[in-house]
C-alpha cells in the first residue's frame, strides 16, 4: 500500500467519524435545519399516547388526524416510552438510525459495483446532502421511508441477477418492505416504484415484452398486493376507517392532483417541472456543482454506460417524472432517489472535472466564514464575550483549514469535498449552541413552577407550540397565533401564565403582572426589507426575539 494510499484511508476514516458526530451533534436542539411537519407529527404522537391506544390517531388540529399514516407516530410512542420520556433525542434518534442504515446500504452498494474507495464516496456524498442532513435527522417521515423503499432496490441490484430470478422469496419480502415504507407515508408510492420496479425487469429481459409478461409480471402484482394489503392494515384496525378515507385519500392524497389551472402549473411558477428539475440539484446543497457535471457527463456518454447505471438513471427518470405529474410538486418528494445519486456521484467520481469540486469548496468556505462573522457580530451585540465554546471556534477553523487544503492540493480537491461540507453542517449547529442551551431555555426554578401550569405560547406554524412542551416538561401547554397579533396588553387580560414575544429593544409594561424568566428565541420567515438591513445595517434585533414567561394573578 502506498503512502498516499494510506492517507487517503486516513481521510476517509476520519471523515467516517466527523459524519457520525454531525449527525448527533445537538439532535435535541430546537434549531436543527428541519421541515415544520415536525410539530404536527409531534402533537398527534404525544396525544396519541397519553390515549393509551394505538388507533385511532388522536389530534386536536382540525382537519389533520390522520394526515399520515401511523407508522411515524407508532415509532415515537414507542422511541418515547408512551411518552413518558419525552424529550427531542428520543424522538429522533430512530431517524438518525435509519438515516445511518440507508448510509450503510449506499456503501455496500457502490463498494460492489466499484471498490471500497468507492463505497465510502458513496456513503459521504449521501450524508453531506442537504436534503440528507435537513430531513435525515428530525422526527420525519422521510428516513425510515428511505429506507424502506431503497432496501428492495438495494437487494435486487446487490444480487443481481439472482434476485431478479428470484419467483417468491424476493417478490413476497420486497412486498413486506415497501408496505412498511407506505405506513410511514402513502400507498401512492406503489406507483414510482412499481414503474421503476417493472422497467428494471424489462431490461433484465432484453425489453423482450412477451418473455417480461411470462416471466415477471407475477412478480409485480405479488410485490404489489403484499404492499398493498399491509398498508390496508391500517383501515382494517382502525376503528374510524371514514376518517381515513376523508382525511388521507381524498384530501391527502387525491387532492394534491385534482386541481385547476394544471398547465398553467405545470410549466411555470414555484411548483413547475423546471423548479422541481432545480430543486433535484439543490437537494445535494453544496454538492450541486459535481451533481451538474454528474448529469452532463452522463448524458455525453449514455451510450457506453454499464447495465448497473443505466439501472439507478431508470430509478431517478422514474421518480421524476411520476412526481411531476400533481399539481402540488416539492424536490422534497425526490428525496428516496438521493440514494441512487450519490451512487452515481461515486461512479463518476474522477471523472467530474477539479473546478466542480472547488466551487463546491469555495462555497463551503464562504457558509463558514459567514457562520463565524455573525458567531462574533452576535457577541457583540448581546455584549457577552465567550458565548461560545472554544470547541465551536475551533471546528469553523479546521472547516476553513479544510476547505483552504483542498483548494491548494488539487490531489485532495475531491476527497477533502465531503469533509468540508460536514463541517459546514456542523459550524451551522455550532452557531445556534447558545439558543441550545442556557440562553434559550428557561431556568430550572421556573421549570419546576410551571408544572401542572396551564401556560399559553406563540406560534407561527402549525402545532409549532409543541416545542414549549421539551422547554417547560410538566406544564399544559397552550397555543395563540402570531398572525392574530395580540397585544400584550391582551395577552396578559386574558391569561394567568403566558409567553409574550418582543423585540430586544422594545420593553413589556407588565402593569400588575410578573415576569418570571425570560429566553432568546431565533426569529424565522423575514421579509426583504429584514433581511437586507440584516446583512448591510447590522440589524440582528430582526434575527432575534425575546421571550417573557409572564404571570397575571387572577382576580379572586
Amino acid at each position: 500500500m502506498s503512502t498516499t494510499n494510506s492517507q487517503h484511508r486516513l481521510v476517509y476514516i476520519a471523515t467516517l467519524l466527523l459524519a457520525i458526530a454531525t449527525y448527533l451533534y445537538a439532535l435535541d436542539g430546537l434549531h436543527i435545519p428541519k421541515n415544520g411537519d415536525e410539530y404536527p407529527y409531534t402533537h398527534i404522537t404525544r396525544l396519541t399516547a397519553q390515549s393509551g391506544s394505538l388507533l385511532p390517531l388522536q389530534s386536536e388540529m382540525e382537519g389533520m388526524r390522520n394526515t399520515k399514516p401511523p407508522m411515524i407516530f407508532w415509532q415515537g410512542i414507542a422511541s418515547t416510552d408512551w411518552g413518558q420520556d419525552w424529550e427531542h433525542w428520543r424522538l429522533r434518534w430512530p431517524s438518525v438510525l435509519y438515516t445511518f442504515l440507508t448510509g450503510l446500504l449506499i456503501f455496500l452498494l457502490a463498494r460492489k459495483l466499484g471498490n471500497l474507495r468507492n463505497g465510502f464516496i458513496a456513503l459521504f456524498c449521501f450524508l453531506a446532502f442537504m436534503t440528507t442532513y435537513r430531513y435525515g435527522r428530525p422526527f420525519l417521515t422521510d428516513p425510515p421511508l428511505v429506507f424502506w423503499l431503497f432496501l428492495p432496490g438495494f437487494a435486487l441490484l446487490y444480487w443481481r441477477p439472482s434476485a431478479f430470478d428470484s419467483r417468491l422469496v424476493f417478490p413476497l419480502l420486497a412486498g413486506l418492505c415497501l408496505g412498511i415504507g407506505f405506513l410511514y407515508k402513502s400507498f401512492m408510492l406503489i406507483v414510482p416504484v412499481g414503474l421503476t420496479f417493472a422497467w428494471w425487469y424489462w431490461k433484465e429481459r432484453n425489453y423482450d415484452l412477451r418473455i417480461f409478461l411470462l416471466k415477471d409480471s407475477i412478480k409485480l402484482i405479488l410485490m404489489t398486493a403484499v404492499s398493498l394489503g399491509l398498508f390496508s392494515l391500517w383501515f382494517v384496525l382502525d376503528p374510524d376507517p371514514e376518517a381515513i378515507l376523508q382525511e388521507f385519500i381524498f384530501k391527502e392524497n387525491i387532492g394534491k392532483v385534482n386541481q385547476d389551472n394544471y398547465l398553467t402549473k405545470l410549466l411555470w411558477g414555484g411548483s413547475s417541472v423546471w423548479s422541481q428539475a432545480i430543486g433535484l440539484l439543490l437537494n445535494t446543497g453544496l454538492f450541486i456543482f459535481p451533481a451538474t457535471a454528474l448529469f452532463y457527463l452522463a448524458f455525453r456518454e449514455r451510450r457506453t454506460m454499464e447495465a448497473t447505471e443505466i439501472l439507478l438513471w431508470i430509478w431517478i427518470l422514474v421518480y421524476f417524472l411520476v412526481f411531476s405529474l400533481p399539481t402540488q410538486r416539492s424536490a422534497r418528494y425526490l428525496i428516496p432517489i438521493m440514494p441512487a445519486l450519490a451512487i452515481l456521484l461515486s461512479m463518476y467520481w474522477d471523472r467530474i472535472p477539479l473546478w466542480a469540486f472547488r466551487l463546491s469548496l469555495i462555497f463551503a468556505g464562504l457558509f463558514v466564514a459567514g457562520i463565524a462573522y455573525f458567531g462574533l457580530r452576535l457577541e457583540f451585540f448581546l455584549d457577552e464575550h465567550g458565548l461560545y465554546p472554544l470547541t465551536i471556534w475551533f471546528t469553523m477553523a479546521l472547516a476553513l483549514g479544510v476547505v483552504l487544503y483542498g483548494l491548494l492540493r488539487h490531489e485532495w480537491t475531491r476527497d477533502l469535498t465531503p469533509a468540508a461540507l460536514l463541517l459546514v453542517y456542523v459550524s451551522l449547529a455550532g452557531f445556534f449552541h447558545p439558543f441550545d442551551h442556557e440562553k434559550g431555555h428557561y431556568g430550572q426554578e421556573t421549570i419546576n413552577n410551571m408544572k401542572d401550569k396551564d401556560v399559553w405560547v406563540p406560534y407561527n406554524f402549525r402545532a409549532k407550540y409543541e416545542r414549549y412542551g421539551f422547554m417547560l416538561p410538566g406544564a399544559h401547554i397552550h397555543g395563540y397565533r402570531t398572525q392574530d397579533k395580540f397585544t400584550p396588553e391582551e395577552l396578559m387580560e386574558a391569561h394567568e401564565y403566558v409567553v409574550i414575544r418582543r423585540a430586544p429593544s422594545q420593553t413589556l409594561d407588565l402593569k400588575n403582572c410578573k415576569r418570571l424568566d425570560t429566553r432568546i428565541d431565533v426569529r424565522s420567515r423575514h421579509n426583504s426589507q429584514e433581511i437586507r438591513e440584516i446583512l448591510l445595517d447590522n440589524r440582528l434585533d430582526h434575527l432575534f426575539v425575546n421571550e417573557d414567561l409572564v404571570y397575571c394573578p387572577r382576580l379572586s
